[in-house]
């Protein structure tokens, strides 16, 4: 058995909650199972109860994901942590075997997920640096729980994403090409699902500037193992697809666009690139500080 604690924070998920137990309780890859209930009120402690060998964690109110994540983070005992959305449809035993390998293996320290539903721009970069579902160390977040908590109801990945730039740490990208999440306009309506998307936004502007995104995910790609060729030829592209819309960091993407002609359509790793590297390293100097809980 592998040493993983896996969290999995849930508010109102209703029967998409059943379906994340089903793939992960009693799956050998995991030691444990954690759910964080954020404050459900559609009856999932009636649900839990089922599934004895899973740990609940749950309080009245509704504090938000991250704070979710740092409770998790604080009760598990694993050597890593796998962190799992509630809102995943197509999520089965077999998702779970691929996220963990890269970690059992050892070919990675860090896996995170792809999904089929993706953004499109993620897809095409070969990276959702914002994924919900990923493994990671439980050292590099266990003495942050802290730091976790004063953080925006929506800033845990960007936050995580920081602490494995810094640290270096290898990262596999796991195709998940049947699973999806669930769009919270299917949720809970589109003007609700509309207005939750915005505070998303702008929970995450809170954490991490546009500036801080593009050097996050320059930085994130550098640490992908087994990149190809491919992946940098796709790349090449990329620049042009995320501009739209984002002139203030012009320079910051003309800069990476130079990169990519002359480090990637050549098949060399983006850190090799010096361009690359100091567009990266304006974006970590973007990252902002956590201003308190909400």
């Amino acid at each position: 058995m592998a040493d993983i604690s896996c969290i999995v924070c849930v508010y109102n998920e209703g029967d998409r909650l059943r379906d994340i137990l089903l793939a992960v309780d009693g799956h050998p890859a995991l030691k444990e199972v954690i759910v964080v209930d954020d404050g459900s009120t559609d009856g999932a402690d009636v649900l839990l109860r089922a599934y004895p060998h899973v740990r609940v964690i749950a309080y009245g109110a509704n504090r938000g994901k991250t704070y979710a994540m740092s409770q998790g983070v604080a009760a598990a005992t694993g050597e890593f942590l796998m962190f799992l959305d509630a809102d995943l449809s197509g999520l089965g035993r077999q998702e779970i075997d691929r996220l963990a390998v890269p970690i059992v293996t050892k070919r990675a320290e860090v896996s995170i997920s792809l999904r089929r539903n993706s953004l499109p721009l993620y897809r095409l970069i070969g990276l959702d640096f914002v994924s919900g579902e990923r493994v990671i160390p439980a050292w590099l977040v266990r003495d942050q729980v802290g730091v976790m908590k004063a953080l925006p109801r929506w800033g845990g990945e960007a936050f995580i994403n920081r602490r494995i730039i810094e640290a270096g740490l290898r990262v596999a990208v796991v195709d998940w090409p049947g699973v999806t999440n669930i769009r919270k306009h299917r949720k809970v309506g589109r003007v609700r699902g509309m207005l939750a998307e915005g505070r998303m936004v702008g929970d995450a502007l809170r954490v991490l500037s546009p500036v801080g995104v593009v050097g996050q995910n320059i930085a994130l790609l550098n640490l992908v193992v087994g990149r190809r060729r491919a992946i940098g030829e796709r790349w090449s592209m990329a620049p042009r697809v995320l501009t739209t819309g984002l002139s203030t960091s012009g320079q910051i993407w003309r800069r990476l666009e130079q990169a990519m002609a002359a480090g990637f359509r050549r098949g060399k790793p983006m850190e090799t690139n010096a361009m690359a590297k100091s567009a990266a390293a304006q974006g970590r100097s973007a990252w902002k500080r956590p201003q308190g809980p909400r």
